[in-house]
């Protein structure tokens, strides 16, 4: 699809937040096949409005929009979520342990992009929004990407992520990776 009128922003209304909620149920590992799964990526932690809101009351979400539509957000998560989400318990005691308790980080919970809006920059612009909106404020951007979730991994390379781990939960393998903001 091509886009129209393309505006990057902070998350400022409910409507909003439900947009980004339709996008994620579309594209949850559960949701899509296989075949669809190595091609296109996919998200694992499927939130509900409420944990969605109390992220963004804290620190908003970042979203691209067209017109009125929301085609792709980050949603950005403080160090304050570490118990509120089951499966990403793990992720947050490894930040925990291997951090220097001196750098401030941001947990990008989540990226995603409408099918029909990807191949057109949005992932990185994405990215140098929400760096643009809190490098002031953090020293690191934190997120953790599914071993077998190639386009995501090799996504985040190519934009500067670098490993700061590797392990394995509920098996699964996880990159915990990190971009250095300073």
């Amino acid at each position: 699809m091509a886009i129209q009128y393309l505006k990057y922003a902070t998350v400022t209304s409910d409507k909003e937040l439900e947009q980004i909620l339709l996008l994620q149920q579309k594209n949850l590992s559960v949701s899509i096949s296989s075949e669809e799964k190595k091609k296109e990526g996919f998200v694992t932690v499927e939130h509900d409005f409420n944990i969605l809101k109390k992220m963004n009351d804290q620190q908003p979400h970042i979203i691209a929009k067209d017109r009125d539509k929301v085609v792709g957000y980050t949603l950005c998560m403080t160090s304050d979520f570490g118990n509120d989400i089951e499966v990403l318990k793990p992720m947050f005691k490894k930040i925990e342990n291997s951090l220097d308790q001196s750098n401030k980080y941001i947990v990008m919970g989540q990226v995603c992009i409408d099918k029909d809006y990807r191949g057109q920059g949005i992932f990185r612009g994405l990215y140098k929004h929400m760096k643009l909106e809190l490098h002031k404020k953090y020293d690191l951007l934190i997120t953790e990407v599914a071993a077998n979730n190639i386009r995501s991994l090799g996504a985040h390379n190519a934009i500067g992520f670098k490993d700061l781990m590797v392990y394995e939960s509920d098996n699964i393998k996880w990159h915990l990776i990190y971009w250095n903001w300073e």
